[in-house]
């Protein structure tokens, strides 16, 4: 989802820091604020899309829905995704493609556009970073850092990782047998090659945000979700933040959105990329201030930072990580044809846990579709609209003389256990408990809790057994179990 400025330049510089996909409400999207708006990552296109790509767009996907259930209304939500498409890594994979820069960026943009579309994901806008309005907010964008006096020109020197799109400090770059058998500098955490960069760049005075990123950070505990990545980001502010290179030579790297006002330099696609986020809504426009809710004053270019990050980890196949040279990497369109869009969505939210990473097989998605939506959800319908007895297939009548409204009430025609006051306050305070497990960046657990009603719903009925009230006398207490159940069920 959306990353601020120097938050993002933070976590591209930091020793010992993961990659992870985001997605992020720029408001909590909270029930009493007007606005909220959902954004992912936007997806690098230098490969097609995996199952990573779709969690991430899933998780924005969910949250923005759950708003706007809460708060109904088209103006009130946004949610954008997109693709990031300049840099190094795509001129070098176009060129290995015997395809011109923007022919890539075009057949894998609608890659990831189709999986979207074919997948439920309700997004408002699908930005792409070769867009002319992009460029018109990057360079925008770029202006205000320059009048503000945040960009200087300087020597950058260092460890540069191409396929990563980033500078490496020395304690993250390795040696590893090459194919030439010798030793080759690489980095740590991604094993890809680096090479030592020296050249004159524009660079941005990112050290002037250490105290007012730590300040914000600590005076919002909740700004940065799960916890411990709010925890990490605390600790790599404990450092000294070094000044960061924001350009490169045209010569070099010729794809991309040229520095305004100086043609030998390309702006770096870290900060091209980040400002999509302000281009979904508007930016430079005035307007785009309604869509971009403040908690204080962090980002050099007078921006305000969002109310929250949420940030998850990876996927991986089998216990390892997913890779073209493995011949791991899952098709998530395949999975939507073999396990239904709703089925793969489920497994995806159900399963995935933003702290960690998590693991994919097929057997674990058929186990989990078979256990929670075909045995217990379906077979619960299935109970409830049997033909023997429901032949109407609809809601019979409720009996309140079998069914009192409070517990320990007696009467002749009181067949109601104490489990079943549980039941029916389990799904009672089951929206609430959703609610904030939503707000929590929770989905899994929320999806848990619905699932565990399901299970209660599901037991509910094997105590009561309708297909065995076969007589008059059972009647009403038969329709109380099967409209009781029937509301569980919706």
């Amino acid at each position: 989802m959306l990353r601020q400025c120097a938050l993002r330049v933070l976590a591209r510089s930091r020793a010992g820091c993961r990659r992870y996909g985001s997605c992020s409400a720029s408001g909590r999207g909270d029930a009493g604020e007007a606005r909220a708006y959902f954004t992912t990552p936007i997806f690098y296109v230098n490969a097609a899309p995996h199952i990573g790509h779709l969690y991430s767009a899933l998780l924005a996907d969910a949250l923005c829905r759950h708003r706007r259930l809460r708060v109904p209304g088209p103006a009130s939500t946004r949610f954008s995704t997109g693709t990031d498409e300049h840099g190094l890594k795509i001129q070098q994979a176009a060129a290995t493609a015997g395809l011109s820069p923007i022919e890539l960026c075009d057949r894998v943009s609608a890659q990831f556009q189709q999986l979207f579309r074919e997948a439920g994901v309700s997004s408002t806008d699908f930005i792409r970073t070769t867009e002319a309005r992009h460029r018109l907010a990057v360079q925008h964008f770029w202006g205000v850092l320059e009048a503000r006096g945040l960009l200087y020109k300087g020597l950058y020197e260092g460890w540069y990782c191409a396929s990563d799109e980033c500078f490496l400090p020395e304690a993250k770059v390795t040696r590893q047998v090459g194919p030439s058998g010798d030793l080759c500098p690489v980095s740590l955490e991604s094993g890809h090659p680096v090479s030592w960069t020296k050249e004159e760049n524009y660079i941005f005075r990112l050290s002037q945000f250490r105290e007012p990123l730590l300040r914000w950070l600590q005076n919002n505990p909740q700004a940065i979700t799960p916890e411990p990545f709010h925890q990490t980001v605390l600790q790599w502010l404990q450092e000294e933040l070094p000044d960061l290179s924001v350009s490169r030579r045209s010569s070099h790297l010729h794809w991309g959105i040229p520095v305004p006002g100086d043609d030998s330099q390309t702006i770096y696609v870290w900060l091209d990329a980040l400002v999509n986020y302000l281009t979904v809504v508007g930016y430079p426009d005035a307007d785009f201030k309604s869509w971009w809710p403040a908690t204080s004053h962090v980002i050099g270019a007078g921006l305000r930072p969002p109310h929250r990050i949420y940030v998850h980890s990876h996927w991986t196949v089998s216990g390892q990580k997913m890779s073209k040279s493995l011949g791991n990497v899952v098709d998530p369109r395949t999975c939507l044809d073999r396990y239904t869009v709703d089925g793969f969505r489920y497994f995806l939210l159900r399963q995935g846990v933003p702290n960690w990473d998590c693991d994919y097989y097929d057997e674990k998605v058929v186990k989990l579709l078979d256990s929670e939506l075909a045995d217990a959800l379906g077979g619960l319908l299935n109970r409830c609209t049997a033909y023997r007895i429901n032949p109407s297939g609809t809601y019979p009548s409720f009996c309140a003389a079998c069914f009192p409204s409070e517990p320990g009430l007696t009467g002749p025609s009181v067949r109601v256990q104490a489990e079943d006051y549980a039941l029916v306050s389990a799904v009672a305070t089951l929206p609430k408990q959703v609610a904030d497990y939503y707000d929590d960046f929770q989905i899994y657990k929320a999806l848990e809790a619905v699932s565990s009603c399901v299970r209660q719903t599901n037991g509910f009925i094997q105590r009561h057994a309708p297909w065995k009230l076969t007589s008059p006398a059972d009647a009403l207490w038969l329709g109380t179990v099967l409209h009781v159940a029937l509301e569980c069920l919706r």
